[in-house]
């Protein structure tokens, strides 16, 4: 991040600690409950955020090496993305051209080429036709007319966008802007993350509401108190926007020494958490270490039913200082309440223990909220106004599916 940005947020995380304050979104907003129970509104966010918007499927880590690949299942149409001979990114829907087939089936891995199981049609990582079996039987065809559906797609700043309909446009101006753009250019290493592990949690409630769970730091000394709150401070953040993106900057308690030093050493990871929004389903934490990665998806076609997908990657250099340095302690990075395994990388333990305070505690109060959501003895949420995050991404929502902006009330 710009030095002077960097110096900028922790300045406003050290007045707003000094003064006990928070940021202000100047009033507060009701959230109709039906913004997450309703089919309708489900059914054209489905259309609108997932169908018909570039999606960022992943990181640059995701691909390490020429004729890597990975499928994804998330948006109706199976999809297979991968780094060609030459370490150029494509993507394609993983549909056999012959008699439609899913082409492979594995999450992951190294191939240069790809073999339907039905019939043996055979393609390469760049979407050809190469091969199919018994030719004299079968008919003479045209390859060219066979290549498999390509996608538009894009590799910048480490991220990896695929746009589900081959007609789609994928504008890094549009999508990010100009200041977003320089942001993550300013970063200048999230290309070169090693992608170490993944989880998922599947959780009963709706996808917005996992989201929801990352927009503020209000419940931090309730829910976290024996986990990140022991190491971050709670209802204290900076907030800024970029089109339909945001950035919250979480302040650590590691604050309280960083700020005696001269600005010149100020680092904003060693200081605080910056916390992406990237709109419409992702979260994006960079660390000292490296990143966590979610992804929120809705399941079953229904309102009612997600899975968070959560990856974890680390710079190169920390991979390789961890290695010698052995066993960390954990409760420096994330509370009393968790300790390492013993038989895990040191920095895959952290790692998991991050994805079980977001399971364990984030995602389980508000898989039981949304049951009380969806009990009807509740007409709305109510967004505070030091839950500005909040505000912003579900007007953010409602302006794309063209409805009214919810009205700041006086508080």
């Amino acid at each position: 991040m710009i030095k002077q940005e960097q110096i900028r947020l922790m300045k406003g995380l050290i007045k707003h600690l000094d003064s006990g304050t928070n940021v202000d979104a100047g009033g507060i907003i009701k959230n109709p409950v039906d913004t997450y129970t309703s089919v309708d509104r489900f059914n054209l966010e489905w259309e609108k955020f997932f169908q018909d918007y570039p999606q960022i499927i992943g990181m640059s880590g995701d691909l390490p090496e020429p004729n890597s690949f990975v499928t994804i299942n998330d948006f109706n149409a199976p999809i297979i993305a991968t780094r060609d001979s030459q370490g150029k990114f494509r993507a394609f829907y993983n549909v056999c051209t012959h008699r439609g087939s899913v082409i492979e089936e594995e999450q992951s891995g190294v191939k240069a080429k790809f073999t339907c199981p039905f019939h043996a049609w055979t393609f390469n990582n760049e979407g050809d036709l190469i091969g199919y079996p018994r030719k004299e039987h079968f008919g003479k065809i045209d390859k060219e007319c066979y290549k498999l559906t390509e996608l538009p797609c894009l590799e910048k700043h480490g991220f990896l966008w695929v746009h589900p309909n081959p007609k789609g446009e994928i504008n890094i101006d549009e999508l990010f802007g100009d200041e977003l753009n320089e942001e993550f250019t300013s970063w200048g290493n999230f290309d070169k993350m090693v992608r170490s592990h993944g989880d998922e949690y599947i959780t009963d409630m709706n996808w917005k509401l996992a989201i929801d769970t990352f927009g503020e730091t209000y419940h931090f000394q309730f829910i976290h108190k024996d986990s990140l709150f022991e190491n971050v401070y709670g209802n204290l953040q900076m907030f800024d926007t970029f089109k339909r993106n945001a950035r919250s900057i979480i302040c650590k308690r590691d604050m309280d020494e960083i700020r005696k030093l001269p600005e010149e050493e100020w680092s904003i990871l060693h200081a605080a958490l910056p916390i992406y929004y990237l709109f419409p389903n992702i979260i994006f934490i960079p660390t000292v270490e490296g990143a966590f990665f979610i992804k929120v998806y809705p399941l079953e076609n229904s309102p009612h039913k997600c899975v968070s997908k959560i990856s974890f990657y680390f710079h190169p250099e920390v991979i390789e200082i961890a290695d010698k340095m052995g066993v960390w302690n954990t409760n420096k990075k994330l509370g009393s309440k968790f300790s390492i395994p013993e038989d895990q990388n040191p920095l895959q333990a952290v790692a998991t223990v991050f994805g079980e305070v977001i399971r364990d505690e984030d995602f389980e109060v508000a898989e039981k909220a949304y049951k009380g959501i969806r009990s009807g003895n509740i007409k709305n949420l109510t967004f505070g106004r030091n839950e500005q995050p909040l505000h912003f991404y579900h007007n953010t929502y409602r302006e794309v599916l063209g409805l009214e902006k919810l009205p700041l009330l006086e508080a």
